[in-house]
């Protein structure tokens, strides 16, 4: 199955502090690897070929590290942002690039152990929108964000709530809502589509971490 793959990689990392200062969230390392480098190869080895890029803070950086995507057996293409978009924005404006419906979507500040093959092959069913996948909630967020319903469906109810990995598949037609060039967050269309019974999931059951904080880029670097 051909499915194309988008990485989010556009924003600043304010709370990096001094470690973003000049280097993009996306390249800071962890044993070795860039955060941005464990997707790619992730992805590689499971069988993707195209791979979408947003870019923003220090774009360039980002670019001439990827390249195009030869390194890892891929083809890389890259959607600037010029002011940055936030994620729905971000992905409807990328959506030309895409080539597949459904296409994958995942954070470039995560780390995880998840086996990505599933990526690939996951079948979206045509009512629904988008399918995500969700972790036990950690310390930082421990009140979640989504619930799973028996039958794998994703609620807003808060109770026994998980936390959204940054890792989903979405049908193109959930982001023809979203107007082109605007700089608008992904959160609200999915508590929506979460209404309308259209976004399923399930958990990720493999290691995930958020790196969102020094603290965590040493946590990652003691796993």
């Amino acid at each position: 199955m051909t499915r194309t793959a988008m990485i989010l990689a556009a924003g600043r990392g304010k709370r990096m502090g001094n470690l973003t200062k000049d280097t993009p969230k996306p390249l800071l390392v962890s044993k070795g690897k860039t955060l941005l480098e464990r997707h790619l190869e992730k992805l590689s080895n499971a069988g993707f070929k195209d791979v979408v890029i947003n870019t923003s803070y220090l774009s360039s950086q980002i670019r001439d590290y990827v390249g195009d995507g030869s390194d890892w057996n891929l083809r890389v293409t890259f959607s600037e942002e010029s002011p940055i978009l936030e994620t729905a924005g971000g992905i409807r404006k990328a959506l030309t690039l895409i080539g597949s419906d459904p296409f994958v979507v995942i954070n470039a500040d995560i780390y995880n152990e998840f086996d990505y093959h599933l990526l690939l092959n996951l079948h979206l069913n045509p009512n629904i929108d988008a399918h995500l996948f969700l972790t036990e909630s950690p310390e930082h967020n421990i009140e979640g964000d989504f619930s799973l319903t028996p039958n794998n469906m994703v609620s807003n109810e808060k109770n026994k709530a998980h936390t959204f990995t940054g890792i989903a598949i979405y049908s193109k037609k959930f982001f023809y809502k979203v107007e082109l060039g605007k700089r608008l967050k992904l959160a609200p269309y999915l508590i929506d589509a979460i209404k309308n019974h259209r976004v399923s999931g399930q958990m990720l059951d493999a290691i995930w971490m958020d790196i969102g904080t020094p603290e965590r880029l040493r946590c990652l670097d003691q796993l």
